[in-house]
């Protein structure tokens, strides 16, 4: 026997307009759409009925694992709580990062990352999480054990984002070292001696190790349909070398010229949700804000905070001219789906996913009321 649910009397945020209706139920697919309020369900009382949120890059799982530096927490009990805010914040869909590629001096060991992936999957299978998880894999092309941490995910079908990212002094979001002397330096409380050490070994493993492991992995990418991912990207050449790459999605760009370049070349750009909320960047690059006004913003992500991509899009559509809400939505939805290829979800539309979230908002910090994937109640 079918099962039907209704909402009924909300304000209905489609891809270009927003619908003041009802909105049918069946299966766990959305199985009608309908104008007016004349048709009896669940009362939303006008508030916003807007896609599941489907989240690209978030660091936030990491915090959890390990919540000071050097602890490590129980697997499981990290994604369950990771879950649950991921969940409440109107996620649905959430790619977890987890870093490949580690040294001496940071990241975590060969195994680890994989051990989290099994204890993911665990807990989906064990009917713990509320989310669908699936993975993003951060490739820090420079480290020289990239690859063996890569090897360990060659079979697992969660995989369906990989970025391509390199740190090293001089490059990418450290093309100055300011800021490289903030993050590691001062922050490390190292002498100028070590510091230089340390600065000299990591340019040696970029130059040594980057284009090689990059080619490598973005072909096994290609090979199995991965959507691949740059991070940071500075100059054009940086953006010829992902266009070289096969890339989809540009993470970060940390110059105009750069987020130009890659929304002109079709890959959807990426940037930080907390950046529209704070109205800047953590680290001092480029303002996603006036990336939204020049049209060039394609994808937000919640990154370190999981509430500011539901947070953001509200801000965007309030002080951003050029975008209406359902604009800016599409940034948390649609075109995040569209990028990695899950064309089952990130609309409102008669036959996808029932992946919904009812939103409350008078002013200010929107509210989650109700989350449902797939038509089951979640939050």
């Amino acid at each position: 026997m079918s099962k039907e649910t209704v909402f009924s009397n909300a304000r209905i945020v489609l891809e270009d307009d927003i619908l003041s209706g009802s909105i049918l139920i069946r299966d766990g697919k959305i199985a009608d759409i309908s104008e007016g309020n004349s048709v009896a369900g669940e009362d939303f009382e006008g508030d916003y009925i807007i896609p599941g949120l489907v989240e690209l890059h978030t660091d936030h799982l990491e915090g959890h694992y390990q919540p000071r530096p050097g602890i490590r927490w129980n697997k499981t009990a990290a994604v369950q709580a990771h879950d649950a805010q991921i969940v409440t914040s109107g996620i649905t869909t959430v790619f977890d990062c987890l870093r490949m590629g580690a040294d001496e001096d940071g990241g975590f060991e060969h195994g680890e990352m994989r051990e989290m992936a099994d204890a993911i999957q665990s807990a989906e299978k064990e009917g713990r999480l509320r989310a669908e998880h699936l993975l993003h894999l951060r490739c820090e092309v420079s480290a020289d054990n990239v690859l063996e941490h890569f090897s360990d995910f060659e079979n697992d079908r969660h995989v369906r984002l990989v970025s391509l990212m390199d740190h090293a002094p001089g490059q990418r979001q450290f093309q100055t070292m300011d800021q490289y002397i903030f993050y590691y330096q001062k922050k490390r409380g190292l002498s100028d001696e070590v510091f230089a050490r340390f600065v000299a070994k990591r340019q040696a493993e970029s130059a040594r190790n980057s284009t090689p492991h990059r080619n490598a992995i973005a072909k096994v990418c290609a090979e199995r349909g991965i959507t691949v991912a740059s991070h940071d990207d500075a100059t054009l050449s940086h953006v010829d070398e992902a266009i070289d790459n096969g890339v989809r999605l540009a993470e970060f760009p940390t110059s105009f010229d750069a987020a130009r370049a890659s929304h002109e070349h079709g890959m959807s750009v990426l940037m930080g949700a907390p950046n529209i909320v704070r109205g800047k960047s953590h680290s001092g690059n480029i303002a996603a804000r006036d990336l939204a006004e020049m049209g060039v913003l394609d994808v937000l992500s919640s990154d370190y905070v999981p509430l500011s991509l539901l947070h953001a899009p509200f801000i965007l559509a309030d002080e951003v001219e050029s975008i209406t809400l359902p604009k800016a939505i599409a940034m948390v939805t649609s075109t995040p789906a569209r990028t990695v290829s899950l064309d089952d979800r990130g609309r409102i539309a008669t036959g996808l996913r029932a992946d919904l979230v009812r939103v409350h908002r008078s002013h200010g910090v929107p509210v989650t009321r109700s989350v449902w994937r797939q038509g089951r109640r979640v939050a």
